[in-house]
């Protein structure tokens, strides 16, 4: 690609246009090779774009020389770490891991969120990631930054309809005020989880049609709801408590 065609890849319509995206700074290059330790296809398809004073950078990907003022204008950050790597999405984790619990999340819009919900996935690890449509792009560059590279080791399925759940999986669980207190066993035993938009939560004509299982994280009702972020941080915790 060209400097000017990965420079749109900070758009939406690009990212999806060309199937890439663009991860940025020493940390995540670094989870990026971590990933590619056992996975050919990305280590071949990946391209990483470094400043001079990066030449000597040992990646196991094609390596190219730019610029500082080039690497200024495919950067998204206010200052510049010195590398960039162009990535194939198709060339991540694959989604087929029957054994994998599955989080669903719809309609979620901040792009924070999204990331730090996929770092404490892929801190836990176990999950599936189901993200249904109209949700944030989860190759924005403020996810791919704030999951810390957990987004390399979390397999994702995408424009997953809220609908479809029931097909797929037996025990379907979602967080309500009035539920069973999530400590209850039944929780760890469901095989997804379902967490709604941020302001909206899920609709709940969507929730009658689907039935699932309701659970809930007590608190001292003081304040309306918590973050989404912590919620699911919670259940996954909950899920791996021994």
């Amino acid at each position: 690609m060209k400097l000017e065609d990965i420079r749109k890849l900070h758009q939406k319509k690009y990212r999806q246009l060309h199937q890439k995206f663009l991860v940025e700074g020493e940390h995540l290059i670094l989870e990026l090779e971590r990933a590619s330790a056992d996975n050919l296809v990305l280590v071949r398809n990946t391209i990483l774009y470094v400043t001079e004073q990066h030449k000597d950078w040992p990646a196991p990907f094609e390596k190219k020389v730019i610029s500082n003022k080039q690497m200024s204008q495919l950067s998204d950050t206010k200052s510049p770490q010195g590398m960039v790597a162009v990535v194939n999405m198709a060339d991540l984790s694959p989604t087929s891991a029957p054994e994998l619990k599955s989080v669903y999340l719809h309609e979620i819009q901040d792009p924070g969120n999204l990331g730090t919900i996929i770092r404490t996935l892929g801190w836990f690890g176990g999950f599936r990631l189901l993200l249904s449509p109209n949700s944030v792009d989860p190759y924005n560059p403020k996810v791919v930054r704030s999951s810390m590279g957990a987004i390399f080791h979390v397999p994702m399925e995408f424009d997953v309809d809220l609908m479809s759940l029931p097909h797929r999986f037996r025990n379907i669980a979602t967080l309500d005020m009035h539920g069973e207190h999530m400590s209850h066993s039944s929780f760890r035993g469901c095989d997804c989880y379902v967490f709604g938009n941020e302001a909206r939560g899920v609709p709940r004509e969507a929730l009658e049609t689907i039935d699932p299982h309701t659970f809930t994280i007590n608190g001292c009702g003081a304040i309306e709801s918590l973050n989404l972020a912590t919620a699911v941080n919670m259940a996954a915790y909950e899920i791996n408590r021994l």
